[in-house]
């Protein structure tokens, strides 16, 4: 977060000036929004004229949450995720109409006059100047954005045109404001209307359009992450569609059977579309939801590559606009604005097997030799992983964060790669497996030596307890006495607190590898209270010591938490309250590839889709199973070997050994009689278990 003398120095070097002609298409936007729906024709507005998917009336226009998501982004975006923002909206796929769930008891009339009537009250409430008296409209909290950004329309001296919650939190921070409205429990245009507040004090602002402020604030102190994961995106089957892509400036890809991706609510009802339109595939359709729901949400300044095939990049891009379902294209109709640069084109010397399917993640590593094609350029900054950035912003507001899944989904990875980057060593998070061991091992105490360092890594398990963790008596190997002599001692939380103390601007991490083994209340004891952000720095008395200690600002924990072993929900009440809590699903991207001719990534989808169906989510498969030395296995020994040695064992004991269970996830691998799991040869492997798991190619490209 900038200083106060880094914001005024920013402000006083802007330029002003440049933007004089982006003001005035702003203002020409917003002028339409008035003249089109003037203030005095809401209270008739018909609903027609207002949602989106209602059939478009080209004497009338466009409805006005269309104009307000996709017509005027010069005003500011609320573009991104699904169309519930608008309150309510019609499907054009199904034509069933969508309500939030205090209205869902009434007819779509009389929910449209719930929502109008409280978008008058609104309008009435901020030309009185009783802008409080907004927060009593509950059905207009159901679209926050939305409505910040109508009354910023229509009342531009009023509102900024910054509409995102976590935005609005960003700049309300960075401009010196705190206490709780930087934290919740207060509704987007009351926090837009403190952060403008805060504007107004500050006199380097003195004189400026909201406008100017917003785009100053998003220029030169964005909220959003420096990058987050790249993305591959094929232009349609053998890359047919690149020409259009090229000239357009956009990247399109099919699925158009689904209809307007902003219609979907969440992956899960996303792949029910999926499943309905082709149901061969629901087994790899959770991850296809959840590709296409990541596509949906691109955002300007994010990168994105082209493709065709496994080895050719066509270009490298970064997105310019958002996304829109276009119906003026007869196929392909999901777009996305692109700027491509053509510069980054070249041909690997050897294929990427994860780049068959349509869409994929471009690591770290690849990114770096596309980016290389321009030669001696100056030295490209590491991206940190958008999983990684998740668990940096969670230790930032909560402070501590639990990482769950179910086994090997890389949860204790994720929790190194964290301390990696909160170390400065992001570039080593991506690195060969022998290489980030070492950096990881320079960030961690020396073995047997009990200094603390900003990093601390422990294991808990049912016999670790207080004095472990907090402080205790413990034998005295080295009194050299005879019977036994106990010895007050500091446990590993207590002296990393200390260290926290004396180095204030530092970052102090303890991992806690199986955090859920270990009996939660007994081993943090009264320190549970004060893990709580908003209390460290108080002090609370030991019982055994009576030393009063607290847990310093700079002090963060990540623990990592297998719920194949124990659900979230059997943790303590007190503990849960206190984390921040991640999941971490089975990775596919990771095993994107191929053992003669078995998909693994679609193995594993398979494979995790019966699991689920048989023993619940926590009991699936991470995608750890099928790697060795962070890769795919490759070849089809190392398949059998995964497969018989750690996938089988796994899946028997989750069936406690019964047979109906391993038939109904392992199919015609075991014998109908015997309940025996059959010996497959390992050349024959590949082609049994693709006939097994894996799904029709129907829905892969497209």
């Amino acid at each position: 977060m900038a200083d106060e003398k880094s914001v005024e120095e920013a402000a006083r070097a802007f330029d002003r000036a440049a933007l004089r002609d982006v003001l005035t298409r702003a203002e020409r936007s917003r002028q339409e929004v008035v003249e089109r729906f003037p203030l005095t024709q809401w209270p008739g507005l018909p609903l027609s004229r207002y949602a989106l998917g209602t059939v478009h009336d080209p004497g009338a226009g466009r409805p006005f949450c269309w104009l307000m998501e996709y017509g005027t982004e010069a005003l500011g975006s609320i573009r991104g995720g699904s169309a519930a923002k608008h309150i309510i909206y019609r499907s054009r796929r199904t034509g069933e109409w969508r309500l939030p769930a205090p209205l869902q008891k009434l007819s779509v009339d009389e929910a449209w006059d719930v929502v109008r009537g409280q978008f008058v009250a609104a309008f009435g409430a901020v030309q009185e100047r009783n802008f409080l008296a907004v927060d009593e409209l509950v059905t207009l909290s159901y679209g926050q954005a939305l409505v910040t950004k109508t009354l910023a329309t229509y009342f531009p001296d009023d509102f900024l045109p910054i509409y995102s919650a976590s935005h609005i939190r960003h700049f309300t921070e960075l401009l010196g404001g705190t206490g709780h409205r930087l934290y919740g429990g207060v509704h987007s245009w009351q926090a837009n209307r403190d952060l403008l507040a805060l504007v107004r004090r500050r006199p380097e602002f003195e004189g400026w359009h909201p406008l100017e402020v917003m785009r100053f604030l998003y220029g030169e102190f964005s909220p959003k992450p420096p990058r987050r994961d790249t993305l591959k995106i094929a232009p349609g089957p053998g890359a047919r569609l690149w020409e259009e892509c090229r000239a357009g400036q956009h990247i399109r890809v099919g699925w158009d059977e689904i209809g307007d991706l902003g219609e979907y609510e969440s992956d899960t009802e996303l792949k029910r579309a999926l499943d309905n339109v082709w149901p061969q595939s629901t087994g790899g359709n959770l991850r296809l939801a959840r590709q296409l729901l990541a596509y949906r949400d691109l955002e300007p300044g994010d990168r994105v590559v082209a493709n065709r095939g496994k080895s050719e990049v066509l270009a490298l891009g970064e997105v310019t606009g958002g996304y829109t379902y276009d119906e003026r294209y007869d196929e392909f109709r999901h777009k996305v604005l692109v700027a491509w640069d053509e510069g980054y084109a070249q041909v690997f010397d050897a294929p990427e097997n994860a780049w068959q399917p349509t869409f994929a993640k471009v690591p770290e590593k690849l990114l770096r030799r596309i980016l290389s094609r321009r030669g001696a350029a100056a030295p490209v900054a590491v991206d940190v992983p958008g999983a990684v950035q998740d668990v940096l912003d969670a230790l930032k507001y909560k402070g501590q964060v639990i990482l769950y899944g179910p086994p090997g989904t890389g949860k204790t990875r994720l929790a190194l790669s964290a301390a990696l980057a909160l170390a400065g060593r992001a570039d080593a998070i991506d690195a060969p497996a022998a290489e980030r061991a070492s950096v990881v091992a320079g960030l961690l105490p020396a073995p047997g030596v009990s200094e603390v360092t900003g990093v601390s890594l422990v294991t808990f398990h049912p016999s670790y307890g207080y004095e472990d963790f907090v402080e205790g008596y413990k034998p005295d190997t080295a009194a050299g006495q005879a019977g036994l002599n106990l010895k007050w001692r500091e446990g590993i939380f207590l002296r990393i607190c200390a260290a926290a103390e004396k180095a204030p601007d530092r970052t102090f991490l303890l991992v806690i590898d199986e955090i859920n083994r270990g009996d939660l209340p007994r081993v943090l004891g009264e320190l549970v209270t004060l893990l709580e952000i908003d209390k460290r720095g108080i002090p609370v008395t030991l019982p055994i010591s009576g030393r009063q200690v607290s847990i310093p600002a700079n002090v963060r924990i990540i623990g990592t938490m297998n719920t194949a072993d124990r659900s979230v929900g059997h943790l303590d009440a007190a503990i849960r309250r206190r984390f921040a809590f991640l999941e971490v699903p089975p990775d596919l991207d990771s095993v994107e590839g191929s053992v003669g001719g078995l998909d693994l990534a679609a193995f594993l989808a398979g494979l995790n889709a019966r699991l689920v169906r048989e023993f619940g989510p926590d009991h699936q498969l991470g995608q750890a199973f099928l790697l060795r030395e962070d890769r795919p296995v490759s070849s089809e020994d190392e398949l059998s070997a995964v497969f018989y040695h750690d996938i089988v064992p796994q899946i028997e004991d989750h069936g406690m050994g019964r047979p109906e269970p391993l038939r109904a996830v392992l199919g015609g691998l075991v014998d109908p009689e015997s309940g025996r799991i059959a010996r497959v040869p390992a050349q024959d492997l590949p082609h049994t278990l693709a006939a097994e798991f894996t799904e029709s190619d129907d829905a892969v490209d497209r």
